[in-house]
This record gives C-alpha cells, sequence and structure tokens, in this order.
C-alpha cells in the first residue's frame, strides 16, 4: 500500500487546493460549499475504489483499464485508454514534483522563486531512482507515505480537538477576504454559480488519479495478486477519502483562503490588498493554524508532505515503462521500449517520461493550476472506458449461466459497474464542460494525437513484418552474389587500417581493392609511396576530390562497380576506433558514421566495422572491472 498507493494519498495534498482555487475564482469562500464538494469527491473515490476492486480481481494481470477496454470493447478502445494513461502517467509526475516544489518553498521561502529549478532536479531525482531499479528503494519510499498519512491524521486530530473545545485555530489568511479573479469572472457567476461549484467539484476529483497506479501494478503484488491489489485500493481509498474530507471541513471552519493570484484577490477586512503575498499549500496552511504554539510540527508535515510526493512520482516511473513496454510488445509504441536496461528497468521508458515531464513543467512554469487542467481529462476517459468493459465483461459471462448464486453474484458485479460508469461518465462532462477552454483541449489534443501515432506505429510493423516474411517460391533473398569486391577505406597507414586490410583478405573475396581520396595531392603521393615500400599485398587506388570532399569520391567510386556489376556484392571494410571516454567518440569516428550512413542506403553494399580499442578504452575497462569486479562487468567483446 504505501508504494503503489502513494499517489492517491499524496492527491490529498493539493486536491483541496483546487477546490479552493476554483471557488475563489467568484469570490465564494469555502466556509460552507467547500466541505460539501470534498465530500462528493470522497463519494466518487469510494464508488470507483468499489469497482476497481471487481476490475482487479477479474484482470489481475496488470494491464488495468487498457486491458480491460481492449479486451471487451476492441483495439481502438484499447488504444484510447493506453494513450489516456500515459498522458496521465506523465501528467503524475510533472504535477507530484510541483507540488514537491511549493511545499520546499513553504518550508523555504526563499526557494519560492526557484520552484521550476526544484521541481526539474526532482524529476531528475526520481528518474535516477527508477532507472537503478532496486526493491530495498521501493522499500525505503514506503517510510514517508506512513508518516504523511500520520502526519494529516494527527493535524485532522488535533484541529478537530481545538475546534470542539471553542479554541478555532487561526490561518494566516484566516482574516483576508477572497475577491474574484475579474469583472469577466464575477460576470460568470452572476449567471452561472452552479457552474463555478461543478467546476471546484471536477479540481477536487485529481483524486482519484492514484488509481490507475494500482491497477497497473498488480504483477508486482504477492499471491493472489488480485485480491491483495483490492484490498490495498480499498485502504487507500478509505484514507484518502476520510483524509480530504476532514482537510476541507477544517479549512472551511478555520476561514483558509487560496485564490489564483493572492496579490489581487486578498484583501485585508478594511478592503486594502495584502500586496505581496506568497500563499502556501492548503494542508501547509491548515498546519500552521493548528500547530500555532508548536511551529516544529509544521516543518514536520510539510516536510513528509514533499517526501510522500516524491513517491508519489515514483509511482508514475513505476507505471509508465510498463505500460509502454505493454504496448510496445502489442506493436503499438517502438520496440526499444518492450526491452529492459542492465538494471532490469525499463530504462528507455523512464527517460521518455522525465524527459516529457520536464518540458511540461517548464512550459507551465511549475504552476500546479495550470497542469491540473490537463490532468483530469485522461483520467476519467480511461475510468469510463474501463467501466465500460467491465459492463460487457459480466453481461457475456451472465449469458453462460442459468440461474445460480455465481450469476446472481455477476448481476450485481454489472450493476456495480453502471454505477461507475455513470458516474464517471458524468465527472467526465463536467470536465471536460467546466476546463476544456481553460486548458483541458491541450490534453484531450494530446491524447489523440498519441492514438493516431500509434496506430501509424502499428500499421507500419504490420507492414514491415508483411515485406520481411520469406514467400516459398521467392529465392531472391537466398541467391548467392556472382563476385565479391573488398574495399578498405584508407585515410592513413596505421594500424587500424593494416586491420582491416587483414579482415578484408580473410574474407576471401573475389576482388580487393584499397582506396584514398587525394584531399591534399602532395599527402596522397607520400602515402603512395610508403604504401608501395611496405609492400603491402593490395593495390592503393587514389581517387580525386576536386572539390576536397571526403565522402563524395567514395561513393562515386562505390556506385561504379554496383553499375558496372549490379549482382556482385561489395563489403567496404572502415576502421573504427573504440574509445572509453563518452566524449572521445565526439574526436573520431565522424567521418566514417557519414559514409556509414550514405553507403546503407546502396543496394548490395555492406559495411564492415573493423574496431581497434585506443588504450582509453582499455583503462575504463579495467577501472570498471576493479569497481564491480570482472563478474560484474559487461563483456567487452562482440
Amino acid at each position: 500500500m504505501p508504494v503503489f498507493a502513494s499517489d492517491m494519498l499524496s492527491s490529498v495534498a493539493y486536491a483541496p487546493d483546487e477546490i479552493l482555487l476554483a471557488l475563489s475564482l467568484s469570490g465564494i469562500v469555502a466556509l460552507t460549499v467547500s466541505p460539501w464538494i470534498g465530500l462528493a469527491v470522497a463519494v466518487v473515490i469510494l464508488v470507483i475504489v468499489l469497482c476497481y476492486r471487481l476490475n482487479l480481481q477479474a484482470y489481475p494481470s496488470g494491464g488495468g483499464d487498457y486491458e480491460v477496454a481492449g479486451t471487451n470493447l476492441g483495439t481502438r478502445a484499447g488504444l484510447v485508454v493506453a494513450a489516456s494513461l500515459l498522458v496521465d502517467f506523465v501528467l503524475t509526475l510533472a504535477v507530484s514534483l510541483t507540488v514537491f516544489a511549493s511545499y520546499i518553498g513553504a518550508m523555504f521561502p526563499d526557494l519560492k522563486p526557484y520552484r521550476v529549478l526544484i521541481a526539474v532536479i526532482g524529476i531528475g531525482l526520481v528518474t535516477l531512482a527508477g532507472l537503478r531499479g532496486s526493491w530495498a528503494t521501493r522499500g525505503l519510499l514506503a517510510v514517508p507515505t506512513y508518516l504523511f498519512v500520520g502526519a494529516v491524521l494527527l493535524t485532522l486530530a488535533v484541529g478537530f480537538i481545538r475546534v470542539l473545545s471553542g479554541d478555532t485555530p487561526e490561518a494566516v489568511t484566516s482574516d483576508f477576504l477572497a475577491l474574484p479573479g475579474s469583472d469577466e469572472e464575477t460576470l460568470l457567476t452572476g449567471f452561472a454559480a452552479v457552474f463555478i461549484v461543478l467546476r471546484a467539484f471536477s479540481s477536487g476529483s485529481v483524486a482519484l488519479a492514484g488509481v490507475q497506479t494500482v491497477a497497473t501494478a498488480v504483477p508486482l503484488f504477492r499471491p493472489p495478486r488480485g485480491r491483495n491489489a483490492a484490498g490495498t485500493l480499498l485502504v487507500t481509498g478509505l484514507l484518502s477519502a476520510i483524509m480530504l474530507v476532514g482537510i476541507t471541513w477544517l479549512s472551511a471552519v478555520i476561514g483558509i483562503k487560496f485564490v489564483a493570484r493572492p496579490e489581487e484577490q486578498l484583501v485585508t477586512g478594511s478592503g486594502s490588498p495584502v500586496g505581496d503575498f506568497d500563499q502556501d499549500p492548503v494542508l501547509g496552511q491548515l498546519a500552521q493554524a493548528v500547530f500555532s504554539g508548536f511551529p516544529f510540527m509544521f516543518y514536520v508535515v510539510a516536510a513528509v508532505a514533499a517526501l510522500v510526493l516524491l513517491v508519489a512520482a515514483n509511482t508514475a516511473v513505476e507505471g509508465f515503462p510498463g505500460l509502454a513496454s505493454r504496448l510496445a510488445r502489442d506493436g503499438f509504441l517502438p520496440r526499444q521500449l518492450a526491452s529492459r536496461g542492465d538494471r532490469m528497468t525499463f530504462s528507455n521508458g523512464i527517460l521518455l517520461l522525465a524527459a516529457a515531464a520536464i518540458v511540461l513543467v517548464v512550459a507551465t512554469q511549475a504552476r500546479v493550476p495550470d497542469l491540473i487542467e490537463l490532468y483530469l481529462v485522461g483520467v476519467f476517459l480511461a475510468f469510463v472506458l474501463g467501466q465500460a468493459g467491465m459492463i460487457r465483461h459480466w453481461t457475456v459471462r451472465i449469458r453462460t449461466l442459468v440461474t445460480s448464486p455465481l450469476r446472481r453474484r455477476m448481476q450485481l458485479n454489472r450493476l456495480v459497474g453502471w454505477l461507475g460508469l455513470l458516474l464517471t461518465g458524468l465527472v467526465l462532462v463536467v470536465v471536460l464542460s467546466t476546463k476544456f477552454f481553460a486548458g483541458a483541449w491541450i490534453a484531450v489534443a494530446a491524447i489523440a494525437i498519441l492514438y493516431v501515432a500509434m496506430g501509424l506505429v502499428r500499421r507500419h510493423y504490420s507492414r514491415v513484418d508483411a515485406e520481411l516474411t520469406p514467400e516459398a517460391d521467392d529465392d531472391s533473398a537466398r541467391t548467392l552474389p556472382s563476385n565479391t569486391h573488398a574495399v578498405v577505406v584508407v585515410t592513413a597507414i596505421h594500424k587500424p587500417t593494416l586491420r582491416a586490410l587483414a579482415y578484408a583478405r580473410a574474407s576471401r573475396p573475389t576482388f580487393v581493392n584499397a582506396i584514398t581520396v587525394a584531399v591534399d595531392e602532395d599527402g596522397a603521393q607520400r602515402l603512395q609511396e610508403r604504401w608501395d615500400a611496405m609492400g603491402l599485398p593490395v593495390r592503393l587506388t587514389i581517387l580525386d576530390s576536386p572539390y576536397r570532399d571526403l565522402n563524395g569520391p567514395v561513393m562515386d567510386y562505390i556506385t561504379g562497380i554496383r553499375k558496372r556489376t549490379p549482382r556482385d556484392l561489395v563489403i567496404v571494410y572502415l576502421p573504427q576506433y573504440i574509445v572509453g571516454r563518452w566524449w572521445e567518440n565526439l574526436l573520431h569516428n565522424q567521418t566514417s558514421l557519414r559514409l556509414k550512413t550514405q553507403l546503407l542506403n546502396v543496394p548490395n553494399v555492406v559495411v564492415a566495422s573493423v574496431p581497434w580499442r585506443l588504450s582509453s578504452f582499455h583503462r575504463a575497462r579495467d577501472q570498471r572491472n576493479r569497481r564491480v569486479g570482472p563478474s560484474g562487468s559487461k563483456p567487452t567483446e562482440h
């Protein structure tokens, strides 16, 4: 529970902020409205948890709504869910680390201007932890979740006791008044106050985002996996609902304000603006008010909130690569995403996730409300299609049974699925109607683009597989070439060149030749004289280059052989330096790489790279062996 459910639990660290923020657009202070919105979101949480307990037991393989929708509604519905979940995981990482930066700023106000940098550094730390892939790391990440739940429940308990005893705490913003965000927003609320309340409800629904994380992590649970994951989801849902309702109710009693632009919307009791005022998250303000006589506890609550957000970000690092790997195995994403790295993690997927999250954080300048506007569409779209798939799942099975206790239980499960479908569909409509033009359209566009891209990738792989499948009467791929031409590209007479010549001769070609480009006529003449003096048993051909181009004459020479003898095979041998440091690749092999890229486009031409390992490679290998031991080192010969 603390590892895989931390995403859902941590959402109570910012869901109340979004509720109050949406209400503040009209100047409505959440004294009476926000607790009811928190209660409504809590009801949605419990219903979704009830639905997903059935989902996890019916589909314990870890595919989540992607598997449910794809199996029962078809490939297209599964792709829509997959695109939604991929966007959701990226936003989970971006939102978690952005709120993390907010809590760091609450503890250390001088760091508030650097929230973008803090969020990016946080993404880097979580990415490194994910790339390591250690179960010990996962066990360590469980501690902040327990501390966060304990800290929030302690804050609520102390706050309730103080309120019931008549000693109601006062927050920094309790005496402030909240003004509408603008004249346009004031006009809007005059005609549609219900719209504002619905928008606040949709914003608070971000607390449900973590349900999918548990659904995709089922294979990592102990057997029976479906039952254990369902139990985890139940405990998490109950805790999330209790904490969300408690925070919204206590915040309303205390009179905490959270607005979009505090310097404009917050005024003192006398009506004067508060000026340059940096507001803290709602949970931070609540902790400051409740523990007013013991400020150390505020830092404890803010610290554990920041830590649990790091853990929640780690769940995205667990979920995104796993789903991307499954999609890659099904042919919908590049196959590189299906392979594990040397530490048995899907490193390519983790790096792709981190890059996308960093782009979002920088583009939004680490503003949580802007990211939340994008967050909910993918979450509830996956919910809706998943529940529709489960209804079909139970319907198909009910048809195969006569009256029996099992049939009645399936009918009850289908009824629960209908309840989940209607509720999530309603929330999705609310989200789209209240947030579409505020930024949700970007998420819709991203899901649509991803859906189309995955379809194109699948079509490409299918076309390539059909093209590469050998036919019984097709001998073109097995026909032997008439002759073999071995061509060694020479830039200087040194050890790599001599090895390339030896390899070319060892392959027993029909013809073997060495070529060099005369960029400098005097240099080419000296090269020819040294070649003859060494008595090398291969003829050297000097190619003219009036424009001092290296690759052009070589390409003309190779294509000339192809035109004269189109059925012959041409093997081009290129010496290549193998180095020990990444930056040395920038200093070597660049000409060879460009030439190799061009030659690979010529039919019946094979490029053979002849490796020559420099001393830096051997030093790097020895250092690696001393660090991890010879048994743990990677093979150096291929």
